[in-house]
């Protein structure tokens, strides 16, 4: 059974992945630009899809793009950020009603990727760069967004434990950047910016709907302008094993301690065991049947929540549970129980279908979404691979016993991160 028809084309420097499918109501474009993540850069990138959202050459007033997307039928767009290992992702994401759905037969496709296209390649400026009062205010917002991190807590303690353990590297970098080097920026450093990522990011656009897939070629070709670029293969991102893990200790005015600990795993998206590594976690503590959920949260009640996931560009696995601070002893020791019994295939064949099964049916729910289904084929397109689904779940079925623990004895404990309150602290 083939769960996903993925047609990819190339137009100049964009990689184009039209998925037709009768699923939604809706047609999502999703234009990705990625490049590597840098402290001179990060913070620029940060702002730059916001600022580009604020209007275009034909809609230079942001009320005037307003509007035009009512127009639409009440088309919306956003953009939003991300890492994928040590390289940033800026997302656009426009979603237009499919127009088979409508009574006149307004071209809604066409309209919505020409505007798509506009807001990345025909900005509004003045003077050669960005405007200045736009640029300004998305200043403005783009200090609250990182300041927002610091505000929840269990964000904060996640970005905390990487800044440690990742120290020196690209990937201790936040994607909305840093709050100090925000003021600095003007209108022409970002068009700077700008011009840098349009010529030399890779481009992916995904068109996710029943579309005519010949118009959509025809329509890309006609409005995505975008130059040949030598892309160059993608880095892996392994860092060196520390030779002594580390332990962080913050203290802070929260009621709730939030422990983080981080392991190297020395496996990424595009190796032979990162199927293994997948169910690994599955069993450790990505699921509410994992050892961590059960064993820290339930039967010891150490933890209001207890789970870990992976990052899989980076070779990162992670550990997030939130605990009463004099349980920090005991749970740190219990985590470690838990980790080596992963390693020493402390668990039955019964765990590890049952954890596939679950791993099935969460791939299954992503790509029941557009946008779902689009990051889960941009996790392809960035790690410049081509795995079908139906072969990623086939891998993942065949995993065996062997193969998980033999991923667990690569994962080495780098750091422990506790963000402890000051109040009620003995």
């Amino acid at each position: 059974m083939s769960y996903v028809n993925e047609i990819k084309t190339k137009h100049g420097g964009l990689t184009a992945h039209i998925v037709k499918t009768e699923k939604f109501k809706t047609v999502s474009l999703i234009f990705k630009m990625l490049a590597p993540l840098t402290k001179d850069q990060v913070t620029k990138r940060a702002l730059l899809p916001h600022v580009l959202l604020r209007g275009t050459k034909s809609h230079p007033k942001t009320a005037e793009l307003r509007s035009y997307l009512d127009e639409l039928y009440g088309t919306s767009v956003s953009a939003d950020l991300s890492k994928k290992g040590e390289r940033h992702v800026i997302t656009f994401r426009l979603e237009v009603p499919n127009e088979k759905y409508l009574k006149d037969q307004t071209p809604l496709l066409e309209k919505g990727l020409q505007l798509l296209a506009e807001i990345v390649f025909s900005p509004a400026l003045e003077g050669g760069a960005f405007q200045s009062q736009y640029v300004a205010q998305e200043k403005r917002t783009l200090k609250q967004r990182i300041q927002a991190v610091y505000d929840d807590k269990m964000r904060y303690s996640n970005l905390r434990l990487i800044q440690e353990m990742c120290k020196n590297e690209p990937y201790a970098l936040h994607v909305n950047g840093e709050i100090d080097d925000v003021d600095a920026i003007t209108a022409d450093q970002l068009y700077e910016t700008y011009q840098s990522a349009i010529q030399k990011d890779q481009l992916d656009l995904y068109v996710v709907g029943d579309v005519d897939t010949n118009q959509v070629q025809a329509a890309i070709d006609k409005y995505f302008q975008a130059k040949e670029r030598n892309l160059g293969t993608p880095e892996n991102n392994h860092a060196e094993q520390k030779a002594q893990p580390k332990e962080v200790i913050d203290e802070e005015d929260v009621k709730q301690g939030k422990l983080n600990i981080g392991y190297r795993t020395s496996i990424t998206y595009t190796d032979q065991d990162y199927p293994a590594l997948q169910v690994f976690n599955g069993l450790f503590g990505g699921f509410s049947h994992s050892k961590l959920f059960i064993n820290v949260r339930e039967k010891a009640s150490l933890a209001y929540y207890a789970a870990s996931r992976i990052e899989s560009f980076k070779g990162l696995l992670m550990v997030m549970s939130g605990i009463e601070v004099k349980n920090y002893e005991q749970a740190v020791s219990i985590i470690a129980e838990q980790f080596q019994a992963m390693k020493n295939g402390d668990f039955s064949e019964q765990d590890i279908a049952q954890t596939k099964a679950v791993i099935r049916n969460q791939v299954l729910e992503t790509i029941d979404t557009a946008y779902g289904l689009s990051e889960f084929l941009y996790q392809q397109a960035a790690a410049q691979v081509d795995i079908p689904i139906e072969e990623f779940l086939a891998n993942i079925e065949q995993v065996t016993k062997e193969d998980i623990v033999k991923a667990g004895e690569k994962i080495q404990l780098d750091t422990t991160y506790f963000l402890k309150g000051t109040e009620g602290a003995s």
